[in-house]
């Protein structure tokens, strides 16, 4: 007999979770009747008018915000990266991010920016932004996905250096447990020349210029 996998139980007076079995039927449920099964289980009816298409659109809608999946870098920055002898720092600035926290799957959302020193290579601009999203349409955390943008830069391009930055809200914070409605979260992974004092300071500068998360 197999192990048994098991799950989290949130406790409604807002304590920690306990961990219950899953049973063995449920893992061989569609995505579609989990959700009609999760409905019932917060005491709602999955066959009235207004939920009945509900699950379809659950697993569309989950589909949709976790492609970053069936994505690879590798794929997308083919036919993207050239040969140019610049070498100043190339930063874009203000990209929009929307994830979701993989701790309670609510979204986290904000800006990144994301700059590099070429070392003989360029990458089209459209593509870093692209780069951000096939890590952001994922199950994260804001630490990791910072990393994963950072990595990616890196192994591609092999520049002297990445700096990326950044800030998000996340709903886990402000419509649950603490309830923290200002509250934003910055991260910041920098790599090879980035760490040297002066670099970091001109990429944080100019960063900081945009207009943040308010």
């Amino acid at each position: 007999m197999g192990k048994q996998k098991s799950s989290a139980q949130s406790d409604p007076a807002g304590g920690e979770s306990k961990v219950v079995p899953i049973p063995s039927a449920a893992r061989e449920l569609s995505m579609q009747q989990l959700v009609h099964r999760m409905l019932e289980f917060l005491g709602e009816d999955p066959e009235r008018e207004g939920l009945v298409r509900t699950p379809a659109r659950v697993e569309s809608s989950l589909r949709w915000l976790t492609r970053g999946y069936g994505e690879s870098v590798d794929e997308l920055v083919r036919g993207a990266v050239f040969e140019e002898e610049h070498e100043s720092m190339v930063l874009v600035r203000d990209i929009e991010i929307y994830s979701m926290c993989e701790h309670h799957m609510l979204p986290f959302f904000g800006k990144a920016h994301v700059a590099y020193l070429p070392h003989g290579k360029i990458i089209g601009l459209s593509k870093i932004p692209r780069i951000v999203d096939v890590y952001a349409r994922r199950l994260q955390v804001q630490e990791r996905l910072t990393d994963q943008v950072a990595d990616a830069l890196m192994r591609v391009l092999r520049p002297h250096g990445v700096g990326v930055v950044i800030e998000a809200y996340h709903l886990c914070m402000m419509m649950r447990g603490v309830e923290k409605q200002n509250s934003k979260t910055v991260t910041s992974a920098l790599r090879g020349n980035f760490l040297d004092g002066t670099t970091r300071d001109e990429f944080l500068r100019l960063a900081h210029g945009g207009n943040w998360l308010e």
